[in-house]
């Protein structure tokens, strides 16, 4: 008789949670860091609102969270009976976190006078946006159901490229003599198997080699060290509605990039949800979606403009060997930081070129990923994908450029610039929605390799109507939003159809090629 099969009872700690953990909570340091940054320098708010309200918000909000996916974990990995579960990464979404500060608060900003009335519109649209996510949570599984992996992992590489890797690279070449060797640290601890004597963790001994160059080579300061140390003490958060009701009061200028940025932040989760999967830890979406969305909520109930989301990089974690652990004890370290307000010494501490290349390494994972987890055939669906996340990164380097040298691409002239060889409009448009745009792009691209032509027309048309109404491809959600683009989706439409008529046989499958990925049968209208 055979034995039964003992239910598994994972370890809340493994060896290779200290590799995750000190490479996960870089990451999410370094992007607390950079948003606290940006309040103080951008909007010139007032450090104490920043330490003592806005950081501890964001501070519960994550801490929440990371406890939340470090359950999912273990629940997964007793349900399917493994040890090498993965949580989900979890912290301040990065492109908001620049969206917010560069579209909804500079601007207000800058017209008032006012850091405080700009706060308070961050956070409206934060909520904004953790209320469409959670609307998200009932329809975002239908997405994933429908979308061919080619175009969700292939936006997601598009967001790793450009606003994962891209800051971070040029921040390492400023200091290559620093950055650099950290980054070789990092590869070799986290994607061969070699080993440092006594199995130190490679990111702690990554950050502490390049903080020593750092220090040795003059970079750091002393007392800038010291002047940072004062400012330490400790805030809890507590409900900021008033600041809240202050920012809905003026709400119809925030739907315009809160409803696009909503649908962004609920497809960027799917996409990742769908990264996890292709590793080996298939998450329920709607859990995944409820919890961002509640993230968001209640941050900004307590006075905090930064979205929080599932990270981009499971499978770089599951590969620095994380497991359930290192999740939750970077949301509790994390959240002690924003409540003893210790970001202005750690700033102060480690110098920005040791920190950075983690984020580079997630970059080059991600995007390795998306090539490899998706069949040959569809690269260049991958590739389409990809397109107008770059646009959008393009664009958004453009913008802040002009607003450097006092003007803005209008004032310039569009003439001018393509005198200067620079297509701004063309690239500003296709990088408007560039999340659900290259969702789209990919999809139609896959299904038209795949001869899978109703489907492709699907998407196509699914692509006018979105366009139609200015989540993609438009400066804000309306009527007619841009009417050029939509009747192009729907040419392309046509196109499709004539095609889909002709009954084609499908591509032919290559050998190992993911069932759930190949074409199967003679394109067909599909049911309704």
């Amino acid at each position: 008789m055979t034995p039964a099969t003992s239910a598994v009872k994972p370890a809340y700690w493994v060896r290779g949670d200290t590799n995750a953990f000190f490479g996960f909570g870089v990451n999410v340091l370094v992007n607390v860091l950079t948003l606290t940054g940006l309040c103080l320098g951008v909007i010139k708010l007032p450090a104490g609102d920043v330490f003592g309200v806005i950081l501890p918000a964001l501070g519960i909000a994550l801490v929440g969270g990371n406890v939340y996916y470090t359950y999912l974990a273990r629940k997964l990995a007793v349900r399917e009976n493994r040890t090498d579960v993965t949580a989900m990464p979890y912290g301040p979404s990065v492109p908001h976190m620049f969206i917010v500060i560069f579209v909804i608060m500079l601007p207000i900003y800058l017209t008032t006078k006012d850091p405080v009335k700009a706060w308070t519109a961050g956070i409206a649209w934060a909520f904004i946006i953790g209320v469409i996510v959670l609307i998200g949570a009932f329809v975002g599984p239908y997405i994933r159901k429908y979308a061919p992996r080619a175009a969700l992992l292939g936006t997601l590489a598009g967001i790793s490229i450009t606003f994962i890797s891209m800051n971070p690279a040029g921040n390492m070449w400023k200091a290559a003599w620093i950055a650099l060797p950290v980054f070789g640290l990092l590869l070799i601890g986290l994607l061969t198997d070699v080993k440092l004597p006594f199995n130190l963790p490679i990111g702690l001994v990554a950050l502490l080699a390049g903080t020593a160059i750092g220090w040795i080579g003059g970079v750091m300061s002393v007392p800038d060290v010291t002047a940072a140390a004062k400012d330490i003490a400790f805030a809890f958060p507590h409900l900021k509605f008033d600041l809240l009701i202050d920012g809905l009061t003026d709400m119809a200028p925030l739907l315009a990039t809160a409803i696009p940025l909503g649908v962004y932040n609920f497809t960027e989760a799917m996409t990742n949800v769908e990264s996890a999967a292709t590793a080996g830890d298939r998450y329920n979406l709607r859990s995944v979606l409820l919890a961002d969305g509640a993230g968001a909520v209640i941050g900004s109930c307590l006075g905090s403009p930064f979205p929080p989301a599932v990270y981009v990089g499971h499978p770089g974690w599951k590969a620095a060997g994380g497991r359930t652990g290192y999740s939750m004890a970077t949301g509790v370290v994390i959240a002690l930081l924003c409540f003893f307000g210790l970001f202005g010494l750690l700033g102060a501490i480690f110098p920005t070129a040791a920190i950075v290349p983690i984020l580079l390494y997630i970059g080059l994972l991600i995007g390795a990923q998306a090539f490899q987890a998706t069949p040959r055939a569809h690269a260049a669906a991958v590739v389409a994908a990809l397109v107008p996340n770059i646009a959008q990164w393009a664009t958004g380097q453009m913008d802040n450029a002009l607003a450097a040298a006092g003007t803005t691409a209008a004032q310039v002239g569009n003439d001018a610039l393509t005198g200067a060889g620079v297509v701004y409009d063309g690239l500003k448009t296709l990088g408007e929605g560039a999340i659900l745009a290259g969702l789209v792009l990919g999809a139609i691209v896959v299904f038209i390799i795949d001869k899978r032509f109703w489907h492709a027309a699907i998407f196509s048309g699914t692509g006018a109507a979105l366009t139609f109404v200015g989540l993609i491809h438009a400066p804000k959600v309306q009527f007619n939003a841009n009417g050029q683009v939509a009747l192009g989706y729907l040419f392309l439409t046509v196109v499709c159809v004539l095609f889909a008529l002709t009954r084609p046989a499908p591509r032919v499958p290559e050998p190992g090629e993911d069932p759930e990925e190949a074409p199967t049968g003679r394109e067909t209208v599909p049911a309704a």
